[in-house]
């Protein structure tokens, strides 16, 4: 067991509320090697292509866990974990925007770029921004 893997109680718990077979293909062979691959991407922050191999196939944990989310599995999960009440749900997790990845597109000003049109005075009076003249026609 490698550090922030599942301990036995912990993994006691949330197997219960994990399928052991998804709606289609085998059943899990090794469901807490999986799920706690999942949670070392999810810890780690790192390209589900990074997964050490002790977790497993990487795709295969991958699809697992887009599966799951996609199913409410992790939401019952989280919901039943959450009304158990202390000690299980004493760890709180807090998101912020040191963590939250945002579009590369998505810094600026909200309500997007203001953009000041020229009067007609000012526009004729300014130079042409294109440097280039018009080339001739080649002829023969």
């Amino acid at each position: 067991m490698s550090r922030g893997d599942l301990t036995d109680q912990e993994w006691r718990i949330l197997d219960l509320l994990l399928p052991d077979r998804g709606e289609r293909g085998p059943p899990i062979p090794d469901k807490r090697r999986t799920v706690n691959g999942i949670l070392w991407v999810l810890r780690t922050g790192a390209p589900w292509r990074d997964l050490p191999e002790r977790y497993g196939n990487w795709n295969s944990v991958f699809v697992r866990f887009t599966r799951w989310s996609k199913s409410g599995v992790w939401d019952a999960a989280f919901e039943t974990l959450a009304s158990l009440g202390p000690p299980l749900a004493d760890k709180e997790h807090a998101i912020d925007s040191t963590i939250v990845r945002a579009h590369q597109h998505a810094a600026g000003v909200k309500g997007g770029i203001k953009i000041r049109k020229r009067s007609a005075a000012r526009a004729a009076a300014s130079r042409p921004k294109s440097t280039s003249a018009p080339t001739p026609k080649a002829t023969r």
